[in-house]
């Protein structure tokens, strides 16, 4: 029996708690005997989570149970944290067996020094903050969960279902996380090192339609010529205008957001079809599997062979 204990704190994000405790509860649900989850507030008292939500404790921080599993979610009650929590975090926090963060609950674990020199990443808005005010801390804007040692940090609210997900599958196999993720309608796909945004999130959208155009074109078309030069013509600018251009309204190169595309489009194929790694590459626009590996390489730190062992799903029978 593994305890999850959840500190709980107002205006806590709802979903940085319910999110990971019905992971939980549905893994127990599906094996039972393998998680208990509990709550803690500071006093014992009930909390307001940030959407109005008022949540009762199990516990106050002071009685509650030794945590297997010790959970720290974010919100906008990590903003000025309580040092109640930070104190006891500091004590207790060393005890557990795994420390997990969801979205600023980063924080929360970096003021009372748990992060120091570990790698870890929060919700994109306030990775700037945590590195400025946390020196001692790595942080890692761009994954959407960091594992380091018995330390894991996730990004914000729906990434903490992700990093659970991870978790229940490390402790009770990939069957197990598979059923909870499917009863949950969730995808157990997303590594800790994918990108927080979808490459079109991750970037600006252009101001000017000749670009927006081009924007749209590229994500429909990861196979086509997507060369400066023919994306050029297609905006009717000069190639070394559209790249100036293009750079500024969107804040990457055009060579950058291709990139972004196609690793995203060979990445779904190879989740969701049984397609070759040849088939994959052309479809994907790269020119030989070859250079498809080294784009992945590049941009997600593993193969794709690797990447399809890892995260395509089991057949469901």
């Amino acid at each position: 029996m593994r305890t999850v204990l959840v500190v709980l704190f107002d205006h806590v994000q709802s979903l940085d708690v319910t999110g990971p405790v019905e992971v939980f509860t549905g893994a127990e649900a599906y094996r039972g005997g393998t998680y208990r989850v509990r709550t803690a507030s500071p006093d014992g008292a009930p909390v307001r989570t940030s959407s109005g939500l008022l949540l009762t404790p199990d516990h106050a921080l002071a009685d509650a149970p030794a945590a297997h599993t010790l959970l720290v979610p974010g919100g906008q009650g990590t903003r000025h944290p309580d040092e109640r929590i930070t104190d006891w975090l500091r004590t207790r926090g060393p005890r557990a067996e795994r420390l997990v963060s969801v979205c600023t609950g980063a924080v929360l674990l970096a003021a009372a020094g748990l992060l120091d020199g570990r790698r870890a990443t929060t919700h994109w808005a306030y990775c700037d903050r945590l590195a400025r005010d946390h020196p001692a801390v790595e942080v890692d804007p761009d994954p959407i969960y960091v594992r380091d040692g018995s330390v894991s940090t996730s990004a914000g609210v729906t990434a903490g279902i992700d990093l659970a997900l991870a978790l229940v599958e490390e402790d009770l196999g990939r069957e197990a996380a598979l059923t909870v993720a499917r009863h949950l309608v969730v995808f157990l796909r997303r590594p800790g090192n994918q990108a927080q945004f979808s490459a079109q999130l991750a970037v600006q959208t252009a101001r000017r339609e000749p670009l927006r155009e081009v924007q749209q074109f590229i994500t429909e078309h990861p196979e086509g010529d997507l060369s400066v030069e023919a994306l050029a013509a297609r905006a009717r600018l000069s190639p070394r205008h559209f790249a100036r251009a293009f750079q500024t309204e969107t804040g990457v190169t055009p060579g950058r957001y291709v990139e972004r595309v196609r690793v995203e489009h060979a990445r779904r194929l190879l989740e969701d079809t049984t397609e070759g790694v040849e088939e994959v590459a052309r479809a994907s626009g790269y020119g030989t599997p070859e250079a498809m590996r080294r784009a992945f390489v590049r941009t997600l730190g593993t193969s794709p062979a690797e990447y399809r062992r890892r995260f395509r799903p089991a057949p469901v029978h």
